[in-house]
Order: C-alpha cells, then sequence, then structure tokens
C-alpha cells in the first residue's frame, strides 16, 4: 500500500482540531502503519494524522536512535507537564524549510489510547516530550510556529513561502 502524501499548509485541515478517534479498529491500526512508514521515510520523530489529511486524532512518535521504538497513540492528553524546559529546532514536513527554537517542558504525561485499545498513560522526556507535545499541537489545529510570537511567527512564514 502506498503512503497517503502530506498536505502542504496553508491547508485548512492542518488549522483544524482532529476528531476523537475511540474504538481501535483495523482500520486505525492500518492508518498508524501508514503513518509510521511516512515517518520513517522523512526521516522524522513523529507524525500527526492531520499531516496526512485524515481528521482523527492520531500520532506516531519514534525518537529512539536506533529506530523501531514507535509509540502509538490514539486521543492523547497531557495530564502532567514540568516546570524545567527542554529546547529543541522544531519543524514540519508539511512546511518544508521552516523551522524554529522552541522551548517545551522536558517532562510530560501523556493518557492515551494505546494500538490494543486500552487507555494508558506513558511519561515522555526530552526530545519525547518534545515530539508528543508537537504531535498533539497538530491535532489541536496547530503547527509549531504558532507557538511563536506573532513577529517571529511572521518572519518565518515569509521566508518559508519564498522559496
Amino acid at each position: 500500500m502506498s503512503a497517503r502524501p502530506l498536505i502542504p499548509w496553508p491547508d485548512r485541515r492542518l488549522q483544524t482540531a482532529a476528531t476523537p478517534v475511540g474504538k481501535i479498529t483495523d482500520e486505525v491500526r492500518a492508518i498508524w502503519d501508514e503513518m509510521v512508514e511516512v515517518m520513517e521515510a522523512m526521516p522524522g520523530y513523529g507524525l500527526a494524522a492531520p499531516q496526512l489529511g485524515v481528521m482523527l486524532r492520531l500520532a506516531v512518535v519514534d525518537c529512539s536512535k536506533a529506530r523501531g521504538q514507535v509509540v502509538r497513540l490514539a486521543d492523547p492528553e497531557i495530564t502532567m507537564a514540568s516546570e524545567e524546559l527542554f529546547s529543541w529546532e522544531e519543524a514540519s514536513p508539511n512546511l518544508p524549510g521552516a523551522s524554529a527554537s522552541l522551548s517545551r517542558p522536558a517532562r510530560v504525561a501523556v493518557a492515551y489510547t494505546d494500538e490494543s485499545g486500552a487507555r494508558v498513560e506513558k511519561k515522555f522526556e526530552d526530545l519525547w516530550a518534545t515530539s508528543v507535545q508537537h504531535q498533539i499541537d497538530h491535532l489541536n489545529g496547530r503547527m509549531f510556529f504558532d507557538n511563536l510570537s506573532r513577529t517571529k511567527r511572521q518572519m518565518l512564514l515569509k521566508k518559508a513561502t519564498r522559496r
């Protein structure tokens, strides 16, 4: 099966909150598989379903050095965030050539439904925490640059759209 293409910013779907998944089905698992394929091909640390035009609250994250440690999340919610911050240069394949250093909580706990359909909670740190928060932003209709000041966001978008 060929994976869906990434949708380009400013597609409205990237600015729209995704719909809750609810029950984990074979169709949901197939979407996750497709998302992992796209994430690995980039390569990237995570991907949210809306980035492929699938408006469901699904995300995948793998920040392991060796890869193969994918966490599949449905309907994720941050339940705890540390005051300590972690900074990382964030980007999105939906807007190639644009990136910005963001500081986010260094540790988060996230409740989500896993691939077996169980509701679980997992703690993420550093780059894993950043990637999970980045994907949840996508699920809420936000891009990484929405976390910048208006001036920085306008400069980044002007530069990126000139390419």
